[in-house]
């Protein structure tokens, strides 16, 4: 559909035969401008697949770039690339190499090329002589004189206005049927070719038809409803050039002592790159040096800075807010996090729907009935009912600008384009158009619970001071027990101690009691940290101990009495105490020595701050939520507490999980599986959508879910769910508005109700914009919005 340009010799074109061992098969992506809409690239794909060796073809049209994959003893990319030109689509590079310029002003060259590209300046030029020719027509006939005479009658001076017209808006048009037809493509640009030189070989050839003013409103109206489309077009395409635009061209990298500038495609793994602070950081890596709040809301989605220190990863895109950092590298600029989520979003983009997949079949038949209908229109009338060749012949014309369902047909990939391209700029990225429409239809969310719900890492949460001692007391003596521990329990303390500062004390003799704790000398005296019965056995009675009153409790405990009645501020340790925290999900760890109790510390996998807005944000658009969980009865039953979900099953095994959303998908048409991708992979595979936590970090991850978190931030579960729901939304709007107006003013064509000019209009250049529009309408949905309107 778009401006097809004449094939340029090999040597103009940017395609190296790098192939010189030609063993086995190999990949090649061809930049293809031109190609951006489905019937452009059927016309391509019929024309490539007449080369040998070749084995896939996938065309993007929203990207404007074909992959193909070929048999390298076979044939080579310049041999591709000249059948895509044969098609009629120039060849601008191949594996991006064209794209030496930045993404972001190769986009805005394109935007601006729509509108100055010699097919625009045809236009506008055609569109002068157009006006000129219906002034004399109708409003200047009295200066509307014969210049000559034809086989069809006379030539007046609006009539030779309006062929000028139709020679200088008709050379693309009939250059693009010309390969329509070397293809045997019954597109819409072979359907304009015929009606143009119809109606203006009929107006030429034949006494009493005058068509010019048809001919030349359709080649100018055509030439916009295209110009229309390219533009919308690169808009979509614009939304991934952005996000190719987040990593620098270039990085400062440290050689020999010197501080150089170099493309970031020549920085080796190991080397250090410098950023100082407000630049991007170039490269995925390790900071060494430097401390700062890295920006990393274009790869993660975070609203706020994270504080990075030596030691800590970051992502090539984000942004060094303040401080100066110096970075090893870690992984090359093809192969870095955004380079990843980029593939990804141009292969989900190229991926097609089971709705795109029904469109185009429907389109397949569509086409040939509307051919098929107009050829009666023109023919049955005049033969049968004493109609008039010419009236029936212009409305056979009209039925052929009707027959090409353009709009119909790009409605659901530039939604698709739009929803994809708007997630992944929020910081989740999915894996194919399918995808984000079934999670739109999900009608049930199943999570994991550890590194899902809760954070995956241990941490105390209450620490309960007995016998006059402080909280302070207890975590010294705890850390000093737990510090040579290797055990996560051990880690946790330890890590609750250095963040309260409380200072160390001198250990010896450390050693381990199988299966009930550790014993070590603290300050010379035997202390001891592990579970209720180690303290059992060592004489204490755990249903009477005192809490302490002046400081150092920051568990809400309520005040009891003793069993004399008189003894205030006692616990009961074994009946009461331990199994209210274990029934909260906690690990419980007694800290004393062998003739005093002196605290207790309980551990937990922290429920992540966000996991209870996003379950109650998804309960509220209508979702059953359940938490699967391989852990015990009591500890699932209180992290379902509190985060909120409906349903819960606890000690489940990896297959069992499987079970359970066999389970849900037996209930619910739809179900979504939230997961960590590590030991819930099965169960996300079974869902209906699998959707990954924190996987910008994670090759495992982006590679097994459909759908990926890069942060942990559970909080874009219901944007996304938002997100989906309405591109569902757009994509049928998109495909029953377009195919209803398409049928509305087919159905006028014989009545005489449709102009050929109100056929281009409302049914190709109108429509064509208002698919486009509505669909670009997704890009701004944010999670923000999306909060705002559930609120609402």
């Amino acid at each position: 559909m778009s401006e097809s340009s004449p094939p340029s010799p090999p040597g103009d074109r940017d395609c190296n035969r790098s192939d010189t061992e030609r063993t086995g098969s190999r990949r090649v992506r061809l930049d293809v401008p031109k190609m951006d809409c489905p019937s452009c690239a059927a016309k391509v794909t019929t024309s490539v697949e007449k080369v040998a060796g070749i084995e896939k073809i996938e065309t993007r049209p929203t990207s404007g770039t074909l992959d193909v994959r070929y048999d390298a003893d076979r044939t080579d990319p310049d041999a591709i690339a000249d059948r895509a030109e044969a098609a009629g689509y120039e060849v601008t590079g191949t594996d991006g190499e064209a794209g030496a310029t930045s993404a972001a002003s190769k986009a805005d060259e394109e935007r601006s090329s729509v509108w100055g590209s010699s097919r625009a300046i045809k236009t506008w030029i055609s569109a002068v002589f157009l006006g000129f020719g219906v002034l004399f027509e109708f409003f200047l006939s009295g200066g509307n004189a014969v210049l000559l005479r034809i086989p069809g009658g006379e030539l007046l001076i609006g009539d030779a206005l309006m062929l000028v017209a139709v020679a200088i808006a008709g050379q693309v048009i009939l250059r693009n049927g010309y390969y329509s037809a070397r293809n045997l493509s019954l597109d819409i640009d072979f359907l304009m070719s015929a009606a143009i030189l119809g109606a203006t070989g009929i107006s030429l050839f034949f006494v009493g038809a005058s068509l010019y003013i048809e001919a030349a409103s359709l080649a100018v109206l055509f030439n916009v409803a295209e110009l229309l489309e390219r533009y919308s077009v690169t808009r979509a395409r614009n939304s991934v050039e952005e996000l190719m635009e987040l990593s620098p061209d270039r990085a400062v990298a440290r050689r020999d002592g010197e501080e150089i500038e170099i493309p970031v495609g020549d920085v080796e793994i190991g080397e250090v790159v410098l950023v100082e602070p407000g630049e991007k950081i170039p490269m995925d890596g390790a900071v060494v040096e430097g401390e700062s709040a890295v920006n990393q809301a274009p790869i993660t989605g975070e609203s706020v800075p994270v504080d990075k220190t030596p030691g800590e990863e970051v992502y090539a895109g984000t942004i060094n807010e303040q401080g100066y950092l110096e970075i090893e590298v870690t992984s090359e600029a093809s192969d870095n996090t955004l380079s990843r989520v980029i593939e990804m979003v141009e292969e989900a983009q190229s991926s097609k729907t089971d709705r795109e997949q029904f469109v185009e079949r429907f389109a397949g038949y569509y086409t040939p009935v509307v051919v098929v209908f107009a050829v009666l229109t023109t023919v049955v009338p005049p033969l049968f009912l004493g109609g008039a060749w010419v009236t029936w012949f212009v409305r056979g014309i009209t039925l052929l600008v009707l027959a090409c369902p353009c709009a119909f047909v790009i409605s659901t990939p530039v939604s698709v384009v739009s929803g994809i391209t708007s997630a992944a700029k929020n910081g989740v990225l999915i894996k194919g158009g399918d995808h984000l429409e079934s999670m739109g239809e999900v009608e049930a969310v199943a999570f994991d619970k550890t590194g899902t719900l809760t954070k995956g890492e241990l941490a105390v949460t209450d620490v309960i001071a007995l016998n006059d001692n402080t909280e302070a007391d207890v975590l010294r003596c705890a850390r000093g027990l737990e510090e040579r521990s290797e055990h996560p329990i051990g880690d946790a303390i330890v890590e609750r101690a250095d963040e309260r500062d409380v200072g160390k004390r001198e250990i010896d003799g450390f050693e381990s009691i199988t299966g009930k704790g550790v014993r070590a000398d603290l300050d010379g005296r035997a202390h001891y940290a592990g579970k209720p019965g180690l303290f059992e056995d060592l004489g204490f009675d755990l249903d009477h101990v005192h809490l302490t009153t002046d400081g150092g409790v920051v568990l809400d405990e309520t005040e009891r009495q003793c069993a004399d009645g008189e003894e205030a501020n006692c616990l009961d340790l074994l009946e009461e105490t331990i199994p209210r925290l274990q029934e909260e999900g906690k690990t419980i760890v007694l800290v004393g020595t062998a003739e005093e109790l002196e605290g207790v510390i309980a551990i937990a996998d922290e429920v992540r701050p966000d996991a209870r807005a996003a379950v109650s944000g998804l309960r509220e658009a209508g979702l059953r939520t359940v938490m699967l969980t391989g852990d015990n009865e009591g500890t699932a039953s209180a992290i379902a507490e509190a985060v909120g979900v409906d349903d819960y099953r606890a000690e489940l095994l990896p297959d069992e999980k499987v079970a359970a959303i066999d389970d849900l998908l037996d209930e619910f048409d739809t179900v979504a599986m939230v997961g960590d991708g590590i030991n819930d992979t099965p169960a996300m595979a079974t869902a209906s959508v699998g959707i990954a936590m924190g996987a910008a970090g994670t090759d495992t991850a982006i590679e097994t879910a459909d759908i990926a978190l890069m942060a942990d931030d559970l909080s874009k579960l219901p944007y996304f769910y938002d997100l989906s729901n309405r591109a569902n939304g757009v994509i049928r709007q998109n495909i029953w508005g377009s195919l209803g107006a398409k049928a509305l003013l087919a159905i006028g064509v014989p009545f005489g109700y449709v102009s050929v000019v109100l056929a281009v209009l409302a049914g190709d250049v109108g429509m064509t914009v208002l698919v486009t529009g509505n669909a670009i309408r997704l890009s701004r949905i944010s999670p923000d919005r999306s909060e705002k309107t559930e609120r609402a």
